[in-house]
Protein backbone atom coordinates (compact mmCIF):
# COMPACT_ATOMS: atom_id res chain seq x y z
CA UNK A 1 0.00 0.00 0.00
CA UNK A 2 1.58 3.53 -0.93
CA UNK A 3 2.19 5.68 1.86
CA UNK A 4 0.03 8.84 2.01
CA UNK A 5 1.53 12.07 0.10
CA UNK A 6 3.29 14.36 2.83
CA UNK A 7 1.33 17.51 4.09
CA UNK A 8 2.19 20.93 4.75
CA UNK A 9 2.61 20.00 8.58
CA UNK A 10 5.13 17.36 7.48
CA UNK A 11 7.06 19.61 5.34
CA UNK A 12 7.74 22.16 7.26
CA UNK A 13 9.16 20.09 9.99
CA UNK A 14 11.60 18.60 7.23
CA UNK A 15 12.77 21.64 5.99
CA UNK A 16 13.33 23.48 9.66
CA UNK A 17 15.36 20.18 10.09
CA UNK A 18 16.99 20.48 6.80
CA UNK A 19 17.91 24.04 7.01
CA UNK A 20 19.12 24.04 10.53
CA UNK A 21 22.02 20.56 10.18
CA UNK A 22 23.06 22.54 6.66
CA UNK A 23 25.82 22.09 5.33
CA UNK A 24 26.06 18.25 6.07
CA UNK A 25 22.63 16.67 6.55
CA UNK A 26 22.87 13.46 9.00
CA UNK A 27 22.69 10.14 8.01
CA UNK A 28 19.93 7.95 7.03
CA UNK A 29 20.13 5.58 10.05
CA UNK A 30 21.38 8.49 12.64
CA UNK A 31 20.10 9.58 15.98
CA UNK A 32 18.67 12.62 14.35
CA UNK A 33 16.43 11.22 10.97
CA UNK A 34 15.29 8.66 13.90
CA UNK A 35 14.47 10.84 15.92
CA UNK A 36 12.47 13.19 12.95
CA UNK A 37 10.96 10.12 12.02
CA UNK A 38 9.38 8.92 15.55
CA UNK A 39 7.99 12.91 15.22
CA UNK A 40 6.08 12.40 11.97
CA UNK A 41 4.72 9.29 13.20
CA UNK A 42 3.25 11.47 16.56
CA UNK A 43 2.09 13.86 14.37
CA UNK A 44 0.09 11.41 12.46
CA UNK A 45 -3.10 11.37 15.69
CA UNK A 46 -3.62 14.91 14.08
CA UNK A 47 -3.13 14.61 10.60
CA UNK A 48 -5.14 11.22 10.15
CA UNK A 49 -3.24 9.32 7.81
CA UNK A 50 -3.76 6.00 7.09
CA UNK A 51 -0.48 4.28 8.02
CA UNK A 52 1.27 1.95 6.21
CA UNK A 53 3.80 -0.44 7.42
CA UNK A 54 7.04 1.38 6.31
CA UNK A 55 5.08 5.16 7.23
CA UNK A 56 7.64 8.10 7.67
CA UNK A 57 10.22 5.47 7.75
CA UNK A 58 14.17 6.42 8.25
CA UNK A 59 14.23 5.96 4.13
CA UNK A 60 11.86 7.75 3.05
CA UNK A 61 12.00 10.86 5.70
CA UNK A 62 15.87 11.03 4.68
CA UNK A 63 14.59 11.34 0.58
CA UNK A 64 12.41 13.89 1.44
CA UNK A 65 15.38 15.87 2.54
CA UNK A 66 17.17 14.97 -0.18
CA UNK A 67 14.26 16.43 -2.45
CA UNK A 68 15.10 19.86 -0.85
CA UNK A 69 18.44 19.95 -2.68
CA UNK A 70 17.03 20.84 -5.87
CA UNK A 71 15.42 24.11 -4.78
CA UNK A 72 18.90 24.58 -2.38
CA UNK A 73 21.65 27.37 -4.15
CA UNK A 74 24.18 26.14 -1.51
CA UNK A 75 24.32 22.73 -3.01
CA UNK A 76 26.10 22.21 -6.26
CA UNK A 77 24.99 18.88 -7.07
CA UNK A 78 21.21 17.84 -8.60
CA UNK A 79 19.28 16.62 -5.81
CA UNK A 80 16.42 14.28 -6.50
CA UNK A 81 14.46 15.26 -9.46
CA UNK A 82 10.52 14.32 -8.29
CA UNK A 83 9.16 15.13 -5.21
CA UNK A 84 5.83 16.70 -3.93
CA UNK A 85 4.91 19.72 -5.37
CA UNK A 86 4.76 21.08 -1.69
CA UNK A 87 8.04 20.91 -0.95
CA UNK A 88 9.00 23.63 -3.33
CA UNK A 89 6.01 25.87 -2.40
CA UNK A 90 7.25 25.59 1.52
CA UNK A 91 10.81 26.26 0.27
CA UNK A 92 9.70 29.27 -1.36
CA UNK A 93 7.46 30.66 1.65
CA UNK A 94 10.19 29.48 4.58
CA UNK A 95 13.58 29.39 3.43
CA UNK A 96 14.40 32.77 3.59
CA UNK A 97 12.70 32.95 6.80
CA UNK A 98 14.24 30.53 8.89
CA UNK A 99 13.11 31.98 12.18
CA UNK A 100 9.70 32.48 11.20
CA UNK A 101 9.99 28.78 10.09
CA UNK A 102 11.51 27.50 13.04
CA UNK A 103 8.56 29.53 15.20
CA UNK A 104 6.21 27.56 13.19
CA UNK A 105 7.52 24.39 13.37
CA UNK A 106 8.54 24.29 17.41
CA UNK A 107 4.76 24.73 17.73
CA UNK A 108 3.77 22.03 15.60
CA UNK A 109 5.71 19.71 17.55
CA UNK A 110 4.75 21.06 21.00
CA UNK A 111 0.76 20.64 20.24
CA UNK A 112 1.86 17.20 18.32
CA UNK A 113 3.24 15.87 21.84
CA UNK A 114 0.50 17.44 23.89
CA UNK A 115 -2.05 15.52 25.62
CA UNK A 116 -4.48 18.09 26.16
CA UNK A 117 -6.59 18.29 23.41
CA UNK A 118 -7.93 15.62 22.47
CA UNK A 119 -10.55 16.18 19.82
CA UNK A 120 -10.28 19.19 17.30
CA UNK A 121 -12.32 20.53 15.05
CA UNK A 122 -11.48 19.87 11.04
CA UNK A 123 -11.36 22.12 8.18
CA UNK A 124 -14.60 22.55 6.53
CA UNK A 125 -13.23 21.44 2.90
CA UNK A 126 -14.41 24.65 1.37
CA UNK A 127 -11.92 26.42 3.17
CA UNK A 128 -8.45 26.18 3.49
CA UNK A 129 -5.49 25.64 5.74
CA UNK A 130 -3.22 28.16 6.87
CA UNK A 131 0.42 28.29 5.59
CA UNK A 132 1.40 26.95 9.03
CA UNK A 133 -0.30 23.56 7.71
CA UNK A 134 -3.83 21.27 9.27
CA UNK A 135 -2.51 21.04 12.77
CA UNK A 136 -2.15 24.94 13.81
CA UNK A 137 -5.27 25.48 11.66
CA UNK A 138 -6.70 23.36 13.97
CA UNK A 139 -5.57 24.43 17.28
CA UNK A 140 -6.52 27.53 15.96
CA UNK A 141 -10.08 26.52 15.97
CA UNK A 142 -9.93 24.75 18.85
CA UNK A 143 -9.60 28.09 20.60
CA UNK A 144 -12.02 29.90 18.75
CA UNK A 145 -14.42 27.11 20.39
CA UNK A 146 -12.80 27.44 23.44
CA UNK A 147 -16.28 27.95 25.37
CA UNK A 148 -15.02 29.76 28.69
CA UNK A 149 -13.56 32.22 26.65
CA UNK A 150 -16.18 32.75 23.96
CA UNK A 151 -18.55 33.17 26.91
CA UNK A 152 -16.55 36.04 29.09
CA UNK A 153 -15.93 38.10 25.35
CA UNK A 154 -19.82 37.63 24.78
CA UNK A 155 -20.95 39.24 28.30
CA UNK A 156 -18.22 41.58 27.60
CA UNK A 157 -19.33 42.70 24.49
CA UNK A 158 -23.07 43.33 25.69
CA UNK A 159 -22.00 44.83 28.56
CA UNK A 160 -20.54 47.36 26.41
CA UNK A 161 -23.43 47.14 23.53
CA UNK A 162 -26.00 45.72 24.98
CA UNK A 163 -26.41 43.13 22.19
CA UNK A 164 -24.35 41.09 20.23
CA UNK A 165 -23.42 41.90 16.24
CA UNK A 166 -21.13 40.92 13.94
CA UNK A 167 -17.62 43.50 14.28
CA UNK A 168 -17.33 43.33 10.64
CA UNK A 169 -20.92 43.54 9.53
CA UNK A 170 -22.90 44.57 11.42
CA UNK A 171 -25.13 41.54 10.95
CA UNK A 172 -27.50 40.90 14.24
CA UNK A 173 -29.13 36.77 14.21
CA UNK A 174 -31.59 37.87 17.15
CA UNK A 175 -33.03 40.68 14.40
CA UNK A 176 -33.00 38.55 11.69
CA UNK A 177 -34.10 34.91 13.30
CA UNK A 178 -35.74 36.21 16.62
CA UNK A 179 -35.70 34.72 19.62
CA UNK A 180 -33.59 31.59 17.65
CA UNK A 181 -31.11 34.09 16.60
CA UNK A 182 -30.35 35.54 20.62
CA UNK A 183 -27.39 35.40 21.89
CA UNK A 184 -25.71 33.79 18.79
CA UNK A 185 -22.38 34.56 17.47
CA UNK A 186 -19.20 33.22 16.48
CA UNK A 187 -15.57 34.20 17.42
CA UNK A 188 -12.98 34.45 15.62
CA UNK A 189 -9.18 34.31 17.44
CA UNK A 190 -7.19 37.30 15.61
CA UNK A 191 -3.83 35.24 16.24
CA UNK A 192 -2.70 32.75 14.68
CA UNK A 193 -1.14 29.90 16.88
CA UNK A 194 2.25 30.59 15.30
CA UNK A 195 2.25 33.79 16.69
CA UNK A 196 1.54 33.10 20.11
CA UNK A 197 4.53 32.34 22.46
CA UNK A 198 4.26 28.74 24.23
CA UNK A 199 2.59 28.88 27.14
CA UNK A 200 0.68 32.36 26.20
CA UNK A 201 -2.57 33.07 27.52
CA UNK A 202 -5.35 34.43 24.94
CA UNK A 203 -6.68 38.02 26.21
CA UNK A 204 -10.50 39.00 25.25
CA UNK A 205 -8.70 41.96 23.15
CA UNK A 206 -7.25 38.92 20.49
CA UNK A 207 -11.03 37.65 19.95
CA UNK A 208 -13.45 38.80 17.52
CA UNK A 209 -16.99 38.24 17.28
CA UNK A 210 -18.44 37.76 13.52
CA UNK A 211 -21.33 36.01 12.03
CA UNK A 212 -21.19 33.03 10.35
CA UNK A 213 -20.87 34.51 6.40
CA UNK A 214 -17.23 36.66 8.16
CA UNK A 215 -15.80 33.94 9.92
CA UNK A 216 -15.74 31.74 6.96
CA UNK A 217 -15.09 34.24 4.47
CA UNK A 218 -11.82 34.68 6.90
CA UNK A 219 -10.85 31.15 6.59
CA UNK A 220 -11.74 30.61 3.24
CA UNK A 221 -7.93 30.86 1.55
CA UNK A 222 -4.64 31.22 2.84
CA UNK A 223 -3.32 33.73 3.85
CA UNK A 224 -6.56 34.26 6.36
CA UNK A 225 -7.67 37.66 6.23
CA UNK A 226 -6.88 40.29 9.16
CA UNK A 227 -10.60 41.66 10.66
CA UNK A 228 -9.09 45.01 8.69
CA UNK A 229 -9.13 43.69 5.50
CA UNK A 230 -12.45 42.02 5.91
CA UNK A 231 -13.84 45.04 7.01
CA UNK A 232 -11.59 47.32 4.22
CA UNK A 233 -13.71 44.20 1.72
CA UNK A 234 -17.09 44.84 2.85
CA UNK A 235 -16.49 48.42 2.77
CA UNK A 236 -15.65 48.66 -0.79
CA UNK A 237 -18.42 46.22 -1.88
CA UNK A 238 -20.88 48.50 0.01
CA UNK A 239 -19.91 51.95 -2.27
Amino acid sequence: MKNPAWTRDEHILALDFYLKHLPVIPGKDSREIQELSKLLNSLNSFLEHEKTENFRNLSGVYMKLMNFRRFDPSYTGTGLAHGNKDEEVVWNLYAHQPQELSKIAAHIRQFASSPQIVEIPSIPEDEEEGNEGQVLSRIHRYRERDKMLVQRKKLKFLTEHSRLFCQCCGFDFEVTYGARGKDFIECHHTKPVSELAVGEKTRLTDLVLLCSNCHRIVHRKKPWLSIDELREMIQKHEQ
